[in-house]
């Protein structure tokens, strides 16, 4: 018999060796502490997964739109209520204005049930939530004793001593300010961030229309100062042939639309209707990039008349020179149209300019003309969006799905260029498929995935 030696592999296994017929050494090993409960780990897994699905930041900013829509419904219902006491003439205007407080107070009830539902809603979710926080607190619990090497508890010390030595570095080495985006004359003073998601709603048509633009008419007809319209590429996600008006963002957020459409053509698409995201409205006008056309289309909401202004030769067109990521660009993003206090401007790009932006003022008319234009030194498929305020304009890139960062500047008033301005937006979708600034309110209107969603600009 030939005398075998036995090592022991690991304190945790007993060791029994035998001898067996034939000359041959059988070794059992005995685990002596308690199997791990794999499948009660997956479990806790899928757990807190569905509990981090169930909680989402969409569902604060619902609460909060609602909030914001009945805050401004409700002054505006107090001051028809004291016009109709002060100017009643017992007559027919006295019937008119009992109508339009009685559409207000349906409008208001509206939002109030869903405000109603909505907190129901959110006081069951945080119900259910805490008690699932503490079944996955109770269970980890149970799980961490079998960690007899103290793996977990090790790994927790690291975390924390990484946290600390990082705090101890950024208070040595203070975090620098952004650079402060350049600004012509602009009435707010400079820009200086945006806050927000100020409003994030699905609105009337939820999930059912990618692409898109909303916002204000910074030049409205009076009686019309607190509509907000909306375009929807309705179309295969690249056409539409109306724009849709509501009488205030309560409406808009709760989803009645009153008056309704305003059509451009029956057919969608077809010559001068809407082709692309990128539209603004501006004194009772719609611009907007016409169909299979490198021109821009200017739509009168009274007339229901269309006229066209060309662009240069060379202006690229039909998705050639698209707004762009490294992952994605969208479709027929050739011209942006951007309004800020001087009025409308068209942002572009063309062969000549080699693909980098060009940025031209509309100046209104029937039909609108080409006024000053800027040629700037950034690619155009390196930018996901833009936008003007005060005469600047402002472009954003892609950061990641939960962050697009303004990053240039161009100064109309100085030609001075920035491309590190440094603010960030904080976003709820991955991408943003339309702009819009507003100087009415200083909002920043984005169209992303189907969903309205609004940011405040601090201004200094």
């Amino acid at each position: 018999m030939k005398l075998c030696v036995i090592i022991p592999l690991c304190a945790l296994f007993t060791l029994t060796q035998q001898v067996a017929p034939r000359d041959r050494c059988v070794c059992d090993f005995i685990n002596s502490e308690k199997a791990f409960p794999h499948d009660k780990l997956s479990a806790v897994d899928d757990n807190a997964s569905k509990c981090n699905g169930n909680i989402t930041p969409q569902k604060t900013l619902e609460l909060e739109s609602l909030l914001l829509g009945l805050e401004q419904r409700l002054p505006q219902l107090q001051d028809d209520v004291s016009m109709l006491e002060r100017e009643d003439d017992g007559k027919l205007y006295g019937v008119i204005s009992l109508q339009v407080i009685e559409n207000e107070l349906t409008k208001i009830k509206q939002l109030v049930d869903k405000l109603n539902i909505t907190t129901q809603e959110h006081q069951h979710l945080t119900t259910d939530t805490t008690k699932q926080l503490q079944d996955l607190r109770a269970e980890m619990q149970e799980l961490e004793e079998y960690d007899t090497l103290q793996v977990v508890k090790r790994q927790q010390a690291n975390v924390r001593l990484k946290r600390d030595l990082d705090q101890c570095r950024t208070g040595l080495h203070p975090t620098s300010q952004p650079t402060q985006p350049p600004h012509g004359i602009c009435p707010h003073g400079k820009f200086l961030n945006i806050t927000g998601p100020r409003i994030y709603t699905a609105g009337e048509y939820p999930g059912s229309y990618m692409y898109g633009a909303w916002g204000r008419d910074p030049k409205p007809e009076a009686g019309k100062e607190n509509w907000y319209w909306v375009v929807m590429m309705t179309s295969s996600n690249r056409y539409s042939n109306y724009v849709r008006f509501y009488s205030s963002l309560s409406s808009l957020i709760v989803g009645v639309s009153v008056p309704g459409n305003v059509e451009i053509h029956s057919s969608n698409p077809t010559t001068n209707t809407i082709q692309g995201p990128n539209v603004v409205l501006y004194g009772e006008a719609l611009y907007y990039n016409c169909y299979n056309q490198d021109a821009v289309c200017r739509f009168n909401l009274t007339t229901k008349t269309v006229s066209t202004l060309q662009l240069p030769k060379g202006t690229r067109y039909n998705s050639k020179g698209n707004f762009c990521h490294l992952d994605e660009c969208y479709p027929f993003t050739d011209l942006d149209l951007a309004t800020d206090e001087s009025g409308v401007w068209v942002i572009y790009t063309t062969t000549e300019d080699f693909g980098n932006l060009v940025l031209s003022k509309v100046e209104e008319g029937v039909p609108p003309t080409l006024g000053q234009t800027w040629h700037t030194s950034v690619y155009k498929q390196a930018v996901t969006n833009t936008f003007m305020a005060c005469g600047v304009l402002y472009a954003t890139r892609y950061v990641n799905k939960e962050v697009e960062e303004i990053f240039y500047s161009f100064d109309t008033s100085t030609g001075v260029e920035k491309l590190n301005i440094g603010i960030f937006i904080n976003k709820n979708n991955p991408n943003i498929y339309a702009l819009n600034y507003s100087p009415v309110d200083q909002m920043l209107h984005a169209y992303c995935n189907s969903y309205m969603v609004s940011y405040k600009i601090v201004f200094r």
